[in-house]
């Protein structure tokens, strides 16, 4: 390679690599300006100019959200519902996914079609279904009434009926000789040989179900049954809407599933490539 070429990739990647960084700072720059204006005075948010660092710094709109709204009931359900879909989602998922992939019994391949129609309908055409049944059972501004509507994720299914149809058949072979059971071919083999993709899994389930909105929103009307995305929009007063106090409440309702992905970002990247693989 002659001095030329080499020239012309370091130009290409120092044009790459420049782009690269402008595209973050402009991803970046919402979430800067959010985080600062919550720590700005109501009176400099509201000023006809733009101040990328406030004159006076301030935390009490913090105090605010802390101490004068129900953010900590807010934490309570979201934690709950969300742990909840997450666990029941990856479990159930795990379970139809090798049902689907290791066992045979009557209507397998009815079954698995209708899992990848699945993708044909958004699920915003199912509120109103889901609204209906929820409200006739009861479960109307309750844990399992946000739960419940939010357990279906065929993705999860498929890659995990993916990853169990890729595991050598002479493990199952091995245990099938040695009368091992269907539950233990399952725990000690099948899901030792895939926890690096349930843990994934897991991991982005729980930041969609921390995230969700639309379906809290609709199946929560009292204030101390909201989750914390649905509840940041009560942060007001008799005097109309403070933008800082919105902002903070959204900076602090963020902040879990933001540390969540520093913490485990290989695994949320790994989850999201398997995804869109299977969408692709």
């Amino acid at each position: 390679m002659n001095a030329e070429t080499l020239r012309r990739l370091n130009l290409a990647g120092f044009i790459i690599t420049l782009l690269t960084v402008i595209v973050a700072l402009i991803w970046a720059f919402p979430l800067y300006w959010g985080v600062i204006t919550s720590l700005k005075p109501e009176d400099e948010v509201v000023r006809p100019y733009i101040e990328l660092w406030p004159d006076t710094l301030t935390f009490s709109h913090y105090y605010f959200a802390l101490t004068q709204t129900d953010i900590g009931r807010w934490y309570l359900n979201s934690i709950v519902t969300a742990l909840s879909i997450t666990v029941l989602t990856v479990l159930s998922s795990l379970f139809c996914g090798y049902a689907l992939s290791q066992l045979n019994f009557p209507f397998r391949n009815a079954l698995w079609w209708l899992i990848l129609a699945s993708f044909m309908v958004p699920t915003q055409t199912l509120i109103v279904n889901h609204f209906e049944l929820i409200a006739r059972l009861g479960l109307v501004n309750t844990w399992a009434g946000i739960v419940l509507p939010q357990l279906i994720h065929p993705v999860i299914i498929i890659v995990y009926k993916q990853f169990f149809d890729g595991v050598p058949k002479d493990f199952r072979e091995a245990a099938v000789m040695d009368n091992a059971s269907e539950w233990r071919i399952l725990t000690r083999i099948y899901i030792p040989m895939n926890w690096g993709v349930t843990a994934a899994l897991s991991i982005v389930t729980f930041i969609w179900s921390w995230n969700a909105f639309l379906w809290p929103f609709l199946a929560v009307t009292r204030t101390e049954m909201m989750t914390i995305t649905v509840g940041i929009t009560q942060v007001n007063d008799a005097f109309g809407i403070y933008y800082a106090r919105e902002l903070t409440a959204a900076v602090l309702a963020g902040l879990p599933v933001a540390v969540a992905y520093l913490i485990f970002q290989r695994r949320v990247t790994e989850a999201i490539t398997l995804s869109a693989g299977i969408k692709g």
